[in-house]
């Protein structure tokens, strides 16, 4: 019942409840006055406060907090996605092109021998192909300007060319710690374009379109598909060598770590280099120094991808069938084999569906089938947890694990890398994903363990490729806006 709306009802202020309600309102009353006065006196010393902090507020200290206060920069209707660089990995040699990690710039940094996480590498030209190399990294532009290709990191044995130094016009870098132009002998430069580059242990390959593949760097074993000289000396080197030798166009260049292969439009493979470990694939075991076509499983077979990073290879037809040679000591190729060197490509008879991509690390190996599924094999890290470690027939990973889900059901795999011992997956949605040994943080997730599974790397825009090295990596990016 609600007192005083109806009659007869008893009233605040007559008969018994009177004196109880008086003393209730009292104490409410006396109750908010002293809420209200705390909250005043509180108020009073907290604007007190901020009259003192902007009073002792020097000049500079307001500067540099409006510099660093956030920006918001709205994007306007034409403006168009930005091609961007990132690395990370070992800094020491300079193969990030970083020069402050090297000799910091100011000083309160510090020299940094390890970026864990992606970081951002300016370029000024798009950049459409990027090499990892042992310690050193070459990127390059489909550009007509005269400067196509540059390189840093590691130079001893010129893989980055003659990098003049700016003390001696005579001598030249051994670390070269920024992008520094390559200058190729092209006979026609604003015409010739930059399809590719590549790099081994300690020699680089550049393919162009009209002018044919050039190499540089070591040549000790014919790697560079040139006459092998006793006692050359490779440091300060001026010689760049130009391959043409081939019948029809080169469409695919690869280094190994001591031989390089090439693919003509033809489907055919050419090699050169260390052959001690039948990676050259050309039925024997010693070191070749012209570019030599192979025969073997892959004759008369047009191959549409060759792959190689450390002393075993694999090649992909474009029926999607898979081949291989080189070193199995650790299972690469024990599915054909007991031995530990194969000298001829052989035909892998995998039952997992059409091979559309392949990589080969220094142990193991990994392809992506037409449903974009990836499967590994070999020894080491592999992607399938600490429980497999080894195995001469493939193995799936689950696709959720690289971005497959009820939300996200058309999520495919559709770029495999690896380095000599780790493991990049790219999908379709621009997504980098990376497993294996995490030497020198190269795997780029921020922690120095070893990742036993995928694990998605933190970029800040559309990974459209990706190289590895031994100990640093090397994204194409394109940004979100």
């Amino acid at each position: 019942m609600l007192f005083g709306f109806f009659p007869g009802a008893p009233k605040f202020g007559h008969g018994p409840f009177k004196s109880q309600a008086s003393r209730d309102l009292a104490g409410l009353e006396r109750g908010c006055r002293k809420a209200l006065a705390s909250a005043v006196m509180a108020a009073a010393r907290l604007s007190r406060g901020f009259a003192k902090v902007a009073k002792t507020r020097s000049s500079r200290e307001v500067k540099e907090a409006e510099d660093s206060a956030p920006v918001f920069q709205y994007v306007g209707e034409r403006s168009k996605r930005k091609d961007r660089v990132f690395v990370w990995g070992f800094c020491h040699a300079g193969a990030l092109g970083i020069p402050s990690f090297v000799k910091p710039d100011a000083s309160w940094k510090k020299r940094r021998r390890i970026q864990p996480t992606p970081y951002r590498l300016d370029t000024a030209e798009k950049i459409s192909s990027a090499a990892c190399g042992y310690g050193f990294t070459l990127i390059s532009s489909k550009t007509t300007d005269i400067t196509k290709v540059w390189g840093m990191g590691l130079n001893k044995d010129s893989q980055l060319g003659f990098q003049r130094s700016r003390k001696d016009q005579t001598k030249g870098y051994e670390y070269v710690l920024e992008p520094s132009p390559i200058p190729l002998p092209l006979d026609t430069p604003q015409e010739t374009r930059i399809l590719q580059v590549s790099c081994g242990r300690a020699h680089s390959l550049i393919l162009t379109d009209k002018e044919g593949v050039f190499s540089m760097g070591n040549n000790s074993y014919g790697q560079c598909g040139r006459k092998v000289t006793e006692g050359e000396i490779y440091s300060e080197s001026h010689l760049i060598h130009r391959l043409q030798k081939f019948k029809g166009r080169v469409a695919q260049i690869v280094c190994g770590q001591d031989h390089s292969l090439f693919r003509t439009e033809r489907g055919e493979v050419y090699s050169c280099g260390w052959g001690a470990d039948g990676q050259t694939g050309l039925g024997h075991y010693n070191i070749t120094s012209v570019p030599t076509k192979l025969g073997g499983d892959i004759a008369g077979v047009n191959i549409v991808h060759v792959a190689t990073y450390g002393d075993s290879c694999l090649a992909v037809s474009d029926e999607g069938d898979l081949f291989g040679w080189g070193n199995s000591e650790y299972l690469q190729l024990a599915s054909i084999t007991e031995t530990t060197q194969v000298n001829v490509p052989r035909h892998l008879p995998f039952k997992i569906g059409k091979i559309k991509d392949a990589a080969c690390g220094g142990t193991g190996n990994a392809v992506v089938n037409e449903e974009g599924n990836v499967f590994v094999w070999g020894y080491g890290i592999l992607g399938k947890g600490p429980n497999l470690m080894e195995t001469a027939t493939p193995e799936m990973i689950p696709p959720t694990l690289f971005g497959l889900s009820d939300f996200s059901p058309d999520t495919r795999v559709s770029r495999i890398c690896c380095g000599l011992s780790q493991f990049a997956a790219l999908n379709n949605r621009g997504e980098l994903f990376m497993w294996g040994k995490n030497i020198r943080g190269s795997l780029g997730i921020g922690r120095m363990e070893d990742q036993y599974f995928p694990w998605r790397v933190t970029i800040p825009g559309e990974v459209v490729d990706v190289a590895c090295g031994v100990d640093h990596m090397v994204t194409l990016v394109k940004s979100f806006i």
